[in-house]
């Protein structure tokens, strides 16, 4: 079996069951190269990890910046989930060396598709963390290695707004403002949910959800940026 032990070091994290850390490294390319492979591919682990670090986000900055608007805290989140920072952590973090990629993915390096794959890599980790820990060790990591990047960010002014830079690429490239359309409403009027879709033109690009129409279009716009690969 691999060595992990230096990346659960790293990690700050000794997992009672390391086939959770394995698998939250295997990308799907690497499944269909070893059909034999005992584990699945990470992409359920990056789904639950996904929601595990949005929840953890959002209690901190709920909790930390009380003054700040809903609208504001949403562009903080952003700023620190985002694809980019998310994928650059994971190579600080050294994912790269383990992570389990075809013959082809592995030859692919520096490139914005690489890019993805770690970013998804990191919050497969998180979700492997917090089934193997539960919430306290996912919430240690998740503060060490990504709320540790807030301060620097708003001193920098790096927030990350999607909508913004959605709209920036949209415009660039197609000479067409992209707009939001209301899919769906839910849930009781004390907490309503939202859907939205995204379009360019007539095209639906991807759709967002949330607790405000604000907040359904920041998800849509950053889950339209992963979609167009406009991450950069």
């Amino acid at each position: 079996m691999e060595d992990f032990s230096k990346l659960e070091k790293r990690l700050n994290h000794k997992f009672k069951n390391l086939d959770l850390l394995k698998q939250s490294l295997v990308h799907r390319s690497y499944i269909n190269e070893h059909i034999d492979f005992k584990l699945g591919h990470n992409e359920r682990l990056e789904f639950l990890g996904d929601a595990v670090l949005e929840i953890i986000v959002t209690e901190f900055l709920y909790h930390h910046y009380p003054d700040q608007s809903e609208g504001e805290l949403t562009d903080w989140r952003a700023s620190l989930v985002n694809a980019t920072i998310l994928s650059k952590i994971a190579y600080d973090l050294g994912l790269e060396d383990y992570l389990f990629l075809s013959k082809g993915e592995s030859k692919d390096k520096n490139t914005k598709a690489r890019q993805i794959i770690l970013a998804n890599a990191i919050e497969a980790v998180i979700g492997a963390i917090y089934l193997d820990g539960g919430i306290k060790p996912a919430k240690d990591f998740v503060k060490a290695e990504i709320l540790s990047h807030l301060d620097r960010i708003l001193a920098e002014g790096l927030v990350h707004d999607p909508k913004s830079l959605f709209q920036e690429k949209a415009q660039e490239l197609f000479s067409i403002t992209p707009h939001y359309e209301v899919l769906k409403e839910f849930g009781p009027d004390h907490e309503k949910m939202f859907e939205v879709g995204l379009y360019i033109d007539k095209e639906l690009v991807t759709k967002g959800s949330g607790s405000s129409k604000h907040e359904a279009q920041m998800d849509a716009a950053q889950k339209g940026l992963i979609k167009k690969d406009w991450t950069n």
